[in-house]
């Protein structure tokens, strides 16, 4: 695709998913368990890997499986296919955590359901974590699928598209306003405060970069992608007419398309419900995806090995087929 395909040269990049990796954890005592999964991202940055990422829900009503509980448990965790038992840890928590054993890794906070949230305690939260971390934060807030998490929460789910746009709005003023040592002010549909300060403030003036994604291309998160986002990372394969459309709409905005991140993914495809997939076959599309402009690439350990212990041979496991892939 023109404009997406700076990329000669430049090895992918891969980004260790830390949530959802509970067939890797089962029985388990629950401290062990996320003290687990912080030594996997000191690992992970051991092994040569970019980022990991980590996930998250409130809460999980009785809806989260009502299409249908995943086959094999090592599977995405994706909207109607869950046990409303899930474990899902404080996302944000367990990044503080992260950073505090690591040093150079970058923490992807994905799928952060911001309209669960106030816009100023997201503002503060992202500022400490970013500088805590030594500008290693990258945040991907979403609006998210699950009804039941938003009745619980007391927030009208109808409004939450709205909601995340208005809050991208004000962290982009806060963020503005903390560069400057100034007060910020806001007045909107959903959120108003008059001559408020954050402080400290993030490590970058403009900011956490921010990511967006979904099932689809629609207006709304082109929108975003255009006016705020430093990456794409789409749920599935986007077609190519859809990376198309995003190019045009960078360039009409003024945007270079190399400032956009392409975040990629591999696909498992499992033989059974309970064996683990195949690397080589999930990894065998990485090439093409490269070809389209994608760079970085997300994994989750849990779909393809089941001892806890090997995550970091794993993750130069995958780093060696690529560069074989791509060589």
């Amino acid at each position: 695709m023109a404009g997406y395909g700076d990329t000669e040269a430049v090895m992918p990049r891969y980004v260790l998913v830390l949530t959802e990796n509970w067939t890797m954890l089962a029985g388990g005592a629950p401290r062990d368990m996320l003290t687990t999964v912080v030594r996997w991202a000191r690992e992970a940055e051991d092994a040569g890997f970019d980022g990991v990422m980590t996930s998250e829900h409130v809460v999980l009503g009785l809806s989260a499986g009502s299409a249908g509980r995943m086959a094999n448990p090592r599977e995405y965790a994706l909207p109607g296919n869950q046990d409303p038992a899930t474990p899902w840890p404080s996302s944000l928590m367990m990044l503080a955590a992260v950073a505090a054993c690591t040093e150079r890794i970058r923490l992807v906070a994905s799928a952060v359901i911001s309209p669960l949230r106030h816009p100023l305690l997201l503002a503060k939260d992202f500022a400490t974590l970013d500088r805590l971390s030594g500008a290693r934060l990258v945040v991907q807030p979403t609006v998210s699928w699950h009804r039941d998490e938003y009745a619980a929460l007391g927030v009208p789910f109808s409004e939450r598209g709205a909601r995340l746009d208005e809050q991208l709005e004000i962290w982009d003023a806060v963020w503005r306003a903390c560069a400057k040592d100034e007060p910020v002010s806001h007045r909107g549909r959903f959120y108003a405060f008059e001559d408020v300060w954050i402080s400290p403030g993030p490590a970058r003036t403009e900011g956490p970069p921010l990511w967006f994604g979904g099932e689809s291309l629609h207006p709304a998160l082109v929108r975003r992608l255009v006016r705020y986002g430093s990456g794409y990372n789409p749920l599935g394969s986007p077609t190519p007419a859809m990376l198309v459309q995003l190019g045009e709409a960078m360039q009409a905005a003024g945007r270079s398309t190399a400032s956009m991140e392409m975040i990629g993914g591999t696909r498992a495809r499992f033989p059974d419900d309970t064996s683990c997939a195949d690397l080589g076959e999930a990894l065998a599309s990485v090439p093409r995806q490269v070809a389209q402009g994608f760079t970085t690439f997300c994994i989750k350990p849990s779909q393809f090995i089941d001892d806890p212990t090997q995550v970091g041979a794993f993750c130069r496991d995958v780093i060696a087929r690529t560069e074989r892939l791509l060589s």
